[in-house]
């Protein structure tokens, strides 16, 4: 098994209060609402604590049918999380897990930047080029 970090930034316009409470505090009750042409569902088995796990659901016609996310932690006061894509998606059978720490810091302008460090697990001897990384960050984008 090989390991392969990737960093990248992508900024926002709404405040880092927010996106933090869409995205990890209320992401069941809100990806559904605010993507139905991608996110079907989205269901909690477990408290929400470290450890718990975390199936996405998406609609017909998207190259995946779910994934599941195992939560690392959240801190709320720095407006960071972190989570492992355990299951589905991209994984495939190159990749044994995908690790994301991910913060949302104030922008200048009031918005947020997201600082995210992903973390690319591969099965065996196989190595992940940077292409395929991009490739899977354009992939993961939700579009309107």
């Amino acid at each position: 098994m090989g390991v392969v970090s990737y960093e990248f930034e992508v900024t926002s316009p709404i405040a880092p209060a927010r996106l933090f409470k869409a995205f990890v505090l209320e992401a069941a009750k809100i990806w559904p609402t605010a993507a139905p042409h991608a996110v079907k569902s989205v269901e909690l088995e477990g408290d929400a604590s470290p450890g718990s796990i975390v199936k996405i659901t998406f609609v017909e016609g998207l190259p995946y049918q779910y994934m599941k996310h195992q939560i690392g932690g959240h801190d709320e006061n720095n407006f960071s999380y972190s989570y492992s894509m355990i299951e589905g998606g991209p994984l495939g059978d190159k990749l044994e897990k995908i690790s994301y720490e991910n913060q949302f810091v104030a922008a200048a302008d009031g918005g947020s930047i997201c600082k995210s460090s992903i973390k690319y697990y591969t099965v065996g001897d196989y190595v992940i080029t940077e292409d395929e990384i991009k490739t899977l960050i354009k992939g993961s984008e939700i579009k309107n």
